[in-house]
């Protein structure tokens, strides 16, 4: 029998586009309520993309945009980019920072005088003010997943420095006490400037958060691989590859990884700062 840890990496969900067939059962497991949101998959379909000004040949998915009683503080995309495609200019608002990570195809990144490519598994940091453009220079689809939040200033912190990356090339770091359940953090967590963590945890089959999770991080989560009963508030949901979660601050949250392969997200989290005291 292989090694589950062979197989950790081995792909990065996206949404599955196309439409379902017409005679499907329109039921399904969407959850929205005050506390998580659940949204499947299957949710991610041709009928319900967006454009971008300034992106040519590029369509998206936007899983978690700020609004009251959900997302607070991010916007989470799917962004699809056919040959050719792209953006000169692809952030609207400077304060805003990016976090990238490339599921599939090639993508060329530039910034601040550099160029970089990227194929699955590519992972870039972009601190607000950044120039930076990306394109599609292959001849099949380029599939990202982008993560946008406006950096909050501190006295005497001055923005993150960018960087490029890999999943591979970094290690997941095992929780104490355990080899089943770790996080592969791209950012430094002692680098005080980061207001925010965008990491992959990953949970081997059968692995566990042994305890319901309760504290003050906004979270968004994306399947990249695998499936597991996961806690939100009170309820136990199943989820697998392309699902999203979002958990408000203070929801409960515990996993159980199930499957025969790796339990893996994307995981955005807010940190480093304090709370604003008005809303």
């Amino acid at each position: 029998m292989s090694d589950p840890r062979d197989l950790i990496g081995a792909s990065y969900a996206f949404p599955p586009a196309g439409m379902p067939r017409m005679g499907d059962n329109p039921e399904g497991t969407a959850v929205f309520t005050s506390a998580y949101a659940v949204l499947p998959a299957g949710t991610m379909r041709d009928i319900v993309t967006s454009m971008l000004p300034g992106w040519s040949n590029t369509r998206v998915w936007i899983l978690a945009r700020p609004l009251t009683g959900f997302a607070e503080t991010f916007a989470q995309y799917a962004v699809e980019v056919g040959p050719g495609g792209g953006a000169d200019s692809p952030e609207p608002d400077a304060d805003a920072q990016a976090v990238l990570l490339v599921t599939d195809g090639e993508m060329h990144l530039s910034y601040d005088g550099l160029s970089h490519a990227l194929s699955a598994g590519g992972y870039a940091y972009l601190p607000p003010g950044t120039g930076w453009q990306v394109s599609n220079p292959g001849d099949t689809d380029l599939r990202f997943h982008w993560i946008r939040k406006r950096w909050q200033a501190a006295d005497g912190l001055e923005p993150p420095d960018p960087f490029v990356t890999t999943d591979k090339a970094e290690p997941i770091r095992w929780m104490p006490g355990t080899d089943d359940w770790g996080t592969t953090r791209f950012a430094d967590p002692g680098d005080i400037r980061h207001d925010c963590h965008v990491n992959i945890v990953t949970f081997l089959p059968g692995g566990r958060i042994p305890f319901a999770e309760t504290h003050v991080m906004e979270h968004g989560l994306y399947v990249l691989q695998g499936t597991a009963r996961y806690l939100l508030n009170t309820d136990w949901v199943e989820v697998g590859p392309g699902d999203f979660m979002w958990l408000r601050a203070f929801c409960p949250q515990a996993c159980i990884a199930t499957g025969s392969e790796p339990f893996r997200y994307l995981l955005y989290k807010d940190v480093n700062r304090h709370p604003e005291l008005s809303l």
